[in-house]
């Protein structure tokens, strides 16, 4: 192999006694490193996420999260990480699903030492060429680049912050929020751009008002190469606020082109083109929706009084903290809020969470419908109603959490 750099490998199975059998087969191997084991799939996104290596072995069949599953989801995080999948099946139906996936080969239980090792040194290899690349892209933007147009650099505007609306259970508000949080936030000193997520079934446009032949899939196609006038000439401007929007695709097959690794290549992009980027997100956990929650600087999670949301909220809480998701970036917006309902108080969902509720907004049937049907944000011409209120206390408590993480990564660097 002409990569003589070590790889480092998570072995993934939850056959204790199978996971050490592999760690023996490896432990000889001088260019083989391994740095971690899991028993689970969602155990494999977390250790993943920790030690980020070239190579996890992982088995398909796992009783809370099948291999396929955890393939797709670390890939979508982790794209430089190189999956090998095992699995006592050679079925061609699960190999052509593990591809799809994403994972790297297939090899059948229990594996040949010399078929395994050469399986973990084309993975590693590959692997090693991916974060190469990606470590060079990343040293051209910190060193002033957006992006490229014939090997030209384009300097960075802003270090943008990334805030996703987001709720596990629909009908809740999250676009009506997000909607009006980009206006709230846009000025000429920190241009805000809203990008509608929901791939297949977006309709944030209607919020604005506005119509576009130019969508999130235009920007897709080109992902790897995005300039800043080509972003901007694909970008809506809302008329009465100047607004930037980034249209969902208008068809839900257009939407099948847009993967979760070209959706954080654009949100990389525009967060150094933008002070502000907010993204109304879809309630289901799709790859896109994952990458917009991985890419966030902040996360308001949106809930109602109703209980099936508040449960809906306290689950999505669990699985981020079983992942290793940084749950001091969320924040929660209690929306619709109505005083003469008792099932559920925003102290009570701050004690049921453990997570702040940074904002209360009431629950204005005569105000935010007819805003929805007009096509217009409630912000601009009513910002002394309390429902309008209620945004400015949630942009003061966002402004207040980017300065305190600022604050906590200085501090985890001094120590």
């Amino acid at each position: 192999m002409a990569d003589t750099e070590k790889i480092t490998v998570v072995i993934v199975d939850d056959i204790a006694e199978t996971r050490e059998n592999i760690r023996k087969l490896l432990q000889f191997e001088p260019n083989v490193d391994v740095v971690g084991v899991a028993r689970s799939g969602a155990e494999a996104i977390k250790v993943s996420a920790e030690t980020n290596p070239d190579v996890v072995l992982m088995d398909i069949n796992m009783p809370d999260m099948d291999g396929i599953t955890a393939t797709e989801r670390i890939r979508a995080r982790l794209p430089g990480v190189q999956i090998v999948i095992l699995s006592v099946q050679s079925d061609p139906n699960y190999m052509r699903q593990a591809m799809l996936a994403g994972a790297r080969d297939f090899l059948t239980k229990p594996p040949d030492l010399d078929e395994l090792l050469s399986a973990i040194k084309r993975a590693g290899e590959m692997a090693h060429q991916e974060k190469r690349k990606a470590a060079n892209t990343l040293a051209a933007v910190q060193a002033g680049g957006l992006g490229t147009v014939s090997g030209t650099f384009f300097p960075a505007r802003y270090d943008g912050k990334v805030i996703s609306v987001y709720s596990p259970k629909g009908g809740v508000g999250c676009t009506t929020i997000a909607a009006n949080l980009a206006v709230a936030l846009h000025s000429e000193e920190s241009p805000v751009v809203v990008v509608d997520s929901r791939v297949q079934f977006g309709d944030l446009t209607f919020f604005f008002n506005e119509q576009t032949k130019t969508d999130l899939g235009d920007l897709a196609t080109r992902a790897e190469e995005l300039d800043p006038d080509f972003v901007e000439e694909v970008l809506l401007t809302h008329s009465t606020t100047g607004v930037r929007i980034l249209a969902a695709p208008p068809r839900p097959e257009r939407a099948d082109p847009v993967s979760a690794t070209q959706f954080s290549m654009i949100v990389q992009f525009l967060k150094r083109m933008f002070a502000y980027v907010v993204i109304d997100t879809n309630s289901g956990l799709d790859e896109v929706t994952q990458a917009a929650l991985d890419e966030s600087d902040l996360l308001a999670l949106v809930t109602t009084q109703d209980i099936p949301s508040v449960k809906n909220a306290r689950l999505f809480l669990d699985l981020l903290t079983a992942y290793g998701y940084p749950v001091e970036r969320v924040f929660i917006v209690m929306n619709m809020f109505d005083k003469r309902r008792t099932t559920a108080s925003p102290e009570r969902i701050a004690d049921i969470t453990k997570t702040e509720v940074a904002a209360v907004l009431p629950f204005d049937d005569r105000l935010v419908t007819p805003a929805m049907d007009r096509g217009v944000p409630f912000l601009p011409e009513n910002k002394t109603h309390p429902i309008s209120k209620g945004i400015f206390v949630m942009i003061r408590r966002i402004k207040a959490k980017i300065e305190e993480l600022k604050q906590a990564e200085v501090d985890a660097r001094e120590l």
